[in-house]
């Protein structure tokens, strides 16, 4: 049999429309589309389309960060980000090395082609041949004229670029291990990367099920310590020794540097650990520790670095776990499939989740054509039919009374006739026969046993069952009797929730009562 692919709870995605204004409004895209159109005369670059020193001096003025310190940095990012997606492109022929030598030589009035920079903050290195030209390159005018997914497209494609970026070893390292040996030893400076690589993707995977599994929550960000945490500190470990609050903190410092590289992009909002914060020990970054967990609780916790998920960023992260194989399901997947479908995946949903999904399952059809669908669906004597139908009651609640005639088709119906009852009472709808004694105990056990298929031995459940069998002393005396599947099963569990001894006694014996009749 083929293996079961890992399935997320589903989220909430914005427009293409919305989520493709958001790629555009990133700071890092922007930048890069600006420079795209800066380039789009032709820019004479080195070989690979590094910029010159005086071009990178000029782009760094157009982009408005003459005045930061940090401005070579981010324009090098954004000029790298515009050739990595083609928003430029760099053509290395050798018609165009001569159109770079020539407009090199009108520039700078030296003829010689070659750029006056050192090589810093992404320029090319004193002495480098312009051999190439840089212009824009077709993305570009899709960023215009192309639709909303045109846009995610070439967003998506930088991030991955980003993201690369990010998981990457520190090029200071890098450069120290070759100039020592001059081969490069990936052991030496302690990167293996995919395991880098699978880390990154975890911490934004913990990230993505926070945002599905409770909105609200995902609104609000995310200490660092507990993301770190989450994914150093073993589950089962009540307190963490000190060599796991050791790697808490080394992968705090990964982070921070990695996030602050990632979040120009849009992908997250991110605020930064304070620096003051980190130290170096024995040659590495290291988050200082509270003393105490009090000190903790009265220092402000955001200093130690907090973040979220964007709606583009849970677009992104979305994508990359279809990609691996994972079903990352989204709100509105199942509008157009049948209602046995949506009654099956609802009850594994969150609540806001199955609402935003019922709700648009609902909006594509009429309410009288949704009823009879979602009916129709609900039957059966199956193991899971309990559950469907409690799930097809609750989806019925977002109908209006236009429903009407298809709940008084079924009000004869073993399997239906409670539930549509309790609809029509519901809606105050006139002219509802009274439900006969077997049918309301049918509906309580079916109702039972939705319950314990969705909570288990749940405190709700246990107070659920008290209220029943006080409502009712000679409740078992009847309840062994009803033609339901689940009967013994939820007889059985009433034995077990019941807090009255005597109770729960009576319980068993009329589970054994329902057993022996089946």
């Amino acid at each position: 049999m083929p293996e079961e692919r890992p399935t997320m709870p589903p989220v909430r995605l914005r427009t293409d429309a919305e989520l493709a204004r958001d790629a555009l409004a990133a700071p890092l895209l922007a930048r890069a589309v600006r420079l795209a159109r800066w380039a789009e005369p032709g820019k004479p670059v080195a070989s690979g389309g590094v910029l010159p020193e005086s071009e990178l001096r000029a782009a760094i003025e157009l982009l408005g960060l003459s005045g930061d310190e940090d401005g070579p940095e981010h324009t090098a990012q954004a000029w790298q980000l515009a050739v990595d997606t083609g928003l430029v492109e760099i053509d290395e022929s050798e018609e165009a090395s001569g159109a770079a030598a020539a407009a090199r030589s009108d520039g700078d009035g030296d003829g010689d082609g070659r750029g006056g920079g050192d090589g810093a903050d992404g320029a090319a290195p004193l002495g480098d041949e312009f051999s190439a030209l840089a212009i824009s390159g077709e993305e570009l005018r899709l960023i215009t004229e192309g639709g909303p997914r045109d846009i995610l497209d070439i967003w998506l494609d930088g991030f991955e670029t980003v993201l690369a970026d990010a998981a990457a070893p520190d090029l200071g390292d890098i450069a120290a291990q070759i100039s020592e040996g001059g081969e490069l030893d990936l052991d030496a400076i302690d990167w293996n990367p995919e395991e880098e690589a699978e880390f990154l993707d975890g911490v934004l995977g913990n990230l993505y099920l926070l945002t599905a599994l409770d909105e609200e929550a995902a609104a609000a960000s995310v200490p660092l310590p507990a993301l770190a945490a989450s994914m150093i500190v073993p589950e089962d470990m009540d307190e963490p020794t000190d060599d796991i609050l050791e790697e808490v903190s080394e992968a705090m410092v990964r982070l921070d540097d990695q996030f602050r590289l990632l979040a120009p992009t849009g992908l997250i909002d991110y605020q930064p650990v304070d620096e003051a914060l980190i130290q170096e020990v024995d040659g590495e970054g290291r988050i200082q520790e509270p003393e105490t967990a009090e000190e903790l609780e009265d220092e402000d916790v955001s200093r130690y670095g907090m973040v979220r998920l964007t709606p583009l960023g849970i677009y992104a992260v979305r994508a990359r776990m279809i990609e691996a194989g994972i079903d990352a399901p989204a709100v509105g997947d199942l509008a157009d499939k049948g209602a046995d479908i949506l009654l099956d995946a609802l009850p594994g949903h969150p609540e806001p989740a199955a609402q935003a999904e019922a709700e648009q399952w609902l909006a594509r059809r009429t309410p009288e054509e949704a009823a009879r669908e979602l009916l129709a669906a609900a039957r059966g004597d199956d193991e899971g039919a309990p559950l469907r139908r409690l799930t097809c009651q609750q989806t019925l609640s977002l109908v209006g009374t236009e429903a009407e005639p298809a709940l008084r088709e079924v009000l004869d119906d073993r399997h239906l006739g409670g539930l549509a009852r309790v609809w029509l009472a519901e809606h105050g709808v006139a002219g509802v026969p009274e439900p006969s004694e077997a049918m309301v105990f049918w509906l309580t056990v079916d109702t039972l046993a939705a319950q314990l298929a969705t909570e288990g031995d749940s405190a709700e459940l246990r107070d659920l069952v008290r209220g029943l069998v006080d409502q009712s002393g000679s409740f078992f005396d009847s309840a062994w009797r009803v033609d339901h599947p689940a009967t013994a099963e939820v007889l059985e569990a009433m034995g077990r929730l019941h807090p009255d001894k005597q109770a729960a006694k009576e319980a068993r014996k009329a589970a054994f009562k329902a057993r022996s009749r089946a």
